[in-house]
């Protein structure tokens, strides 16, 4: 018999304690959440296209993967509850917010345990730049800006 992972709908054998697309932990204690819908909306008003951002795993469990980044403020961490799951012991529950806006995305550290890396530094807070490189705990993310 399967079972769907509550993260990444990948079907799987009910026998199995993580899903093996994601590493999310299904056996035991389980909280379960409805995904955040990712996508910027369109413009509103004045004829400006709004920019979109995405975060593109280059290192972690979920290597390959593409993260499209919303307007407003998106939480990063362990918590399931989180805009981004990241489902690594490294990260904090609670790791980083990122604020999108129509012009730019700025991430700012939470008070993890083990920080925010933004190419090679620990940063409290950073305005992402295309082809910018953060490090959450065991995860890489490359942040890139989509036409």
């Amino acid at each position: 018999m399967t079972q769907v992972c509550p993260i990444c709908s990948a079907e799987f054998d009910e026998n199995l304690a993580t899903c093996p697309m994601c590493g999310y932990h299904v056996l035991g204690s389980t909280q379960s959440f409805t995904p955040v819908p990712f996508g910027a909306g369109a413009d509103e008003g004045r004829g400006q296209k709004a920019q979109k951002y995405e975060l593109r795993v280059v290192r972690g469990p979920k290597t390959g993967i593409d993260i499209e980044l919303s307007e407003g403020e998106m939480t990063v961490g362990r918590d399931p509850q989180c805009s981004i799951f990241l489902n690594d012991m490294t990260v904090s529950r609670s790791h980083a917010t990122i604020e999108v806006t129509k012009s730019s995305c700025i991430i700012r550290d939470q008070n993890s345990f083990n920080g925010v890396w933004v190419n090679d530094r620990m940063v409290d807070a950073c305005l992402l730049k295309a082809g910018d490189l953060i490090q959450i705990g065991a995860f890489c993310l490359l942040f890139r800006e989509r036409p």
